[in-house]
């Protein structure tokens, strides 16, 4: 092995840490905002942040996305391990190919999936507080929604799932303008 390839080598050692890290950072950011909410609100407690859109409130979800599958926690704990592993391993294949946007969406999803899965274990259901309240005319029909509450592991889970279609976008573009390249004589 030649010298620039052992630096090469190390440089996507060094990446990889970089992007753990970033999991692990929304780990915390995770940890930290719901042990907030536990030990300042009561269940169902509501803070306004901006004026009848966002809210703060205090609830709790032991179903998956949107409140289904409700009391399924054996098979959300066993389901999260799989996915947890196959998304180390494919975070790790993604950051040493040097694939640095689809390795950083990956870390927000594993970030996101760890921060829920901690609440599951611990508590058997997971700590939401991010309350979104869209009201509105819609050719005069008056809307008064309520988006389902939810948390910063899922915000964290939903930006990285996009930037996963984003570079499946970018790389199909990419392999798209290759292929024009080659055929063109």
């Amino acid at each position: 092995m030649y010298y620039s390839d052992f630096l090469a080598f190390l440089g996507g050692w060094t990446s990889l840490f970089y992007f753990y890290l970033v999991a692990a950072l929304v780990i915390l950011l995770d940890q930290l905002s719901k042990w907030w909410i536990l030990h300042s609100f009561e269940l169902g407690e509501s803070m306004p942040v901006i004026d009848g859109f966002f809210m703060i409130t205090s609830h709790r979800n032991k179903g998956a996305a949107f409140g289904i599958l409700q009391d399924q926690r054996t098979f959300f704990i066993i389901i999260t391990i799989v996915i947890v592993i196959g998304l180390i391993w494919y975070l790790a294949k993604s950051a040493l190919d040097r694939k640095n946007l689809l390795a950083f969406s990956l870390s927000l999803i594993l970030g996101g999936a760890l921060g829920n899965f901690i609440d599951r274990v611990r508590m058997g259901e997971v700590v939401d507080f991010l309350h979104f309240r869209f009201r509105f005319s819609w050719f005069g029909t008056e809307v008064d929604y309520s988006y389902p509450i939810f948390n910063l592991a899922d915000s964290a889970i939903c930006i990285g799932v996009a930037l996963v279609f984003l570079d499946t976008f970018l790389e199909w573009r990419k392999e798209r303008k290759r292929r024009k390249a080659y055929e063109t004589p």
